[in-house]
């Protein structure tokens, strides 16, 4: 079976708007079959979670099959699925709870290549508790993040290691499984940034080593919202802070108030989306895997073209040559500000935003300071026509 982004786009009425989306990096477009469940849970009946009513089973049921299918995207367990209201939410939820355990002498990690959410969180929790932070540093010329910049810092006192599955400004994809065995060499735990990771490539947190995986699914085709994945046995073992009456069952200690069933029923209809790229029949996460791996060689393709040509234009600079990336593409135009190229781009109706993209250390390191670059990102509906048209508005726009 191939890839048929002809098909993939019919589903996708934004798209009738007209534009060449290459902001998928920091919130992807939505297809119809999504935009159906969320209403159609919207305005059903609908109840707080039980059994003893149609309404309440109705809302239990959209939680159950909601956590399955974030399980089957990520290869975790469902029972550790908690959904928050975003990434970065849950991140400060769970620094702040694994923080209870941290005191003078510990250590947490952080690297210079993540999503402020995978590294604010964490830092001012160890401060909280009197831990040392330690800092990883990426490559500047290729973006890359080295193993040894990680596991050079390694201690018996390392309490947590935090890093991305992929940078959302650069597209880095580091060698996490090997990171992750080194920090559970010396009893650390390691959380992975999903995020920008997700909704490119196929997924396995349990065989990338992470006790903790974040994504969200409007990065992967879904609603606004977070979740965080980890084996059921450790989120057994942490309290985070909660309501008294609230129940003390995992996953839902972790999750505060009611859930917004409305996106959860439109999160299982994102990934039953993508698992239908691999067709109808057999299991969800096998069809996953399947569709994930015919994805990522479409955008790879679309990315080495896009990249290819961008290179080939006197005047723009690409930023970042790791070997392993998402098709991400960061740039710049020598004499002119990121925002002004983004507002050529906007003109031509090409939609590549410029801003560090909350990848503020990344961003400083990189000599960019708060301003970044702009950042061209492929989705599933990109085909080549939308590539064209970035190359086109950018060759008129260096040829002034």
């Amino acid at each position: 079976m191939g890839y048929d982004v002809a098909t993939i786009r019919a589903s996708f009425p934004s798209l009738a708007e007209g534009a060449a989306h290459f902001d998928g990096p920091g919130g992807s477009q939505v297809p119809r079959q999504v935009g159906e469940a969320v209403a159609g849970t919207l305005v059903a009946a609908i109840a707080n979670r039980g059994r003893l009513t149609p309404a309440e089973r109705r809302a239990d049921g959209v939680v159950v099959e909601a956590r399955r299918a974030v399980a089957d995207l990520v290869g975790g367990e469902s029972r550790g699925v908690v959904f928050g209201r975003s990434m970065t939410a849950l991140a400060f939820q769970f620094a702040r709870t694994l923080a209870q355990d941290w005191g003078p002498g510990d250590e947490v990690l952080v690297t210079r290549l993540d999503h402020d959410a995978n590294i604010r969180p964490w830092v001012l929790a160890a401060e909280a508790a009197g831990a040392t932070v330690r800092w990883a540093a990426f490559d500047r010329d290729t973006a890359a993040l080295p193993v040894e910049a990680v596991t050079s810092l390694l201690s018996e006192r390392t309490r947590l290691v935090a890093v991305t599955g992929a940078s959302n400004l650069l597209g880095t994809r580091p060698d996490v499984a090997t990171m992750a065995a080194a920090a559970h060499e010396v009893g650390a735990l390691v959380h992975v940034d999903g995020v920008h990771l997700t909704p490119h490539a196929p997924v396995d947190m349990v065989a990338m080593g992470a006790d903790l995986f974040s994504c969200s699914p409007y990065k992967f085709l879904g609603p606004h919202l977070g979740a965080m994945i980890g084996a059921p046995e450790l989120l057994e073992t942490l309290r985070p802070e909660k309501l008294l009456p609230s129940t003390d069952a995992v996953p839902e200690r972790f999750e505060l108030g009611t859930l917004p069933y409305e996106l959860l029923a439109g999160t299982t209809a994102a990934v039953d989306f993508l698992a239908a790229i691999a067709g109808e029949s057999g299991q969800r996460r096998t069809r996953l895997l399947a569709a994930m791996e015919l994805l990522e060689a479409h955008e790879t393709a679309l990315a080495e073209r896009l990249e290819a040509g961008l290179g080939a234009l006197e005047r723009v600079r690409l930023l970042g040559r790791a070997p392993r990336r998402t098709p991400t593409v960061a740039f710049l135009v020598d004499g002119m500000e990121p925002g002004d190229v983004a507002q050529h781009l906007a003109d031509a109706g090409v939609n590549a935003p410029a801003s560090h993209f909350y990848a503020i250390e990344a961003s400083r390191w990189l000599g960019l300071g708060d301003t970044g670059a702009v950042r061209a990102g492929i989705a599933p509906y990109t085909d080549d026509s939308d590539v064209d048209r970035l190359l086109e508005a950018m060759q008129d726009l260096v040829s002034r």
